[in-house]
């Protein structure tokens, strides 16, 4: 499977390109228009001189089976539609843009013309996360820490707070009827986010705070005298009518796999072999959820 990594920052070089480099049936192809970003690169991986290309022209004209895009947010509407255009099945980081607007253009692009596109949101493949799914969930909490990020408040939303939206939305036990925000905004920057989700007898809460002491996140879900905390998307502690357990990542377990990078990765490979993606209307689904933040938000702070 000819294989094009397109942007190789940081989430590329560290979370999916070593995952990436293993596959054995994978032809890697690198695209970057920072040269020595892609000679590095290359060299790390040893992709051959001819595999690697400063232009996107270049990239597609070797003949792509998939591709990976990890580019800037800003970029992914012309990097995404020129790779569905050329019938490219595309794997892009969240979000898939910064509007709502772009991105059901670009799902339904998808599904005219019959291309896969998977939208990387993360948490869903991480193991602890993944498997809250089986225990009641009658409260969930999610926490996301940051420090010293404040930023404009779309920008805040879709590349950040995304996360939290998702991740309330993949574990809520039922349909979501209510959706209540607060937000703290000074001069025109983000402070933090509260994000009150309900629906019957359940309710969903997740706070973003991107001027806090730390860089943590800690889940919460609970329901029948039973509580599981997942810190930091690896140790768990479970409570079962006052008596915790903890459990902490076994010490070789790969990061990648830690965090849902390398479920991912292999999800969608699958994906490509079989033609079967994940529903492009629970992406959308998250997309508005967060259109919807950015609307109340802007409504209230002018």
């Amino acid at each position: 499977m000819r294989v094009g990594v397109i942007g190789l920052g940081d989430i590329a070089e560290k979370a999916y390109l070593p995952v990436l480099s293993t596959l054995p049936d994978l032809d890697l192809r690198l695209h970057t228009r920072t040269p020595e970003t892609l000679r590095r690169i290359a060299a790390a991986y040893r992709v051959p001189a001819e595999h690697c290309h400063a232009d996107l022209d270049g990239l597609l004209a070797d003949g792509l089976d998939a591709a990976f895009v990890h580019a800037a947010t800003s970029a992914h509407p012309a990097l995404v539609t020129r790779l569905l255009e050329a019938g490219v099945p595309t794997f892009v980081d969240k979000p898939l843009a910064y509007t709502l607007a772009d991105s059901a253009r670009l799902l339904e692009l998808s599904r005219e013309r019959g291309v896969g596109l998977m939208v990387g949101f993360n948490r869903r493949h991480v193991p602890a996360y993944a498997a809250s799914r089986e225990l009641p969930r009658d409260l969930i909490v999610v926490r996301r820490n940051r420090v010293d990020t404040a930023r404009e408040v779309r920008t805040v939303v879709f590349d950040d707070l995304i996360h939290v939206v998702d991740t309330l939305r993949f574990l809520a036990p039922g349909t979501i009827e209510r959706v209540d925000v607060r937000a703290r905004v000074v001069d025109g920057l983000a402070q933090h986010f509260v994000l009150h989700l309900s629906g019957a007898g359940f309710s969903a809460i997740g706070t973003l705070n991107l001027r806090s002491g730390s860089n943590e996140e800690i889940l919460e879900v609970s329901g029948r005298d039973t509580m599981r905390e997942v810190y930091n998307l690896a140790d768990v502690v479970d409570h079962d009518r006052g008596l915790p357990t903890a459990r902490r990542r076994g010490d070789w377990t790969p990061i990648a796999r830690q965090r849902g990078i390398e479920q991912l990765v292999l999800s969608f490979t699958e994906a490509v072999r079989t033609g079967v993606f994940p529903d492009l209307d629970d992406v959308l689904r998250t997309h508005e959820m967060c259109e919807l933040v950015v609307t109340e938000v802007e409504k209230h702070t002018g």
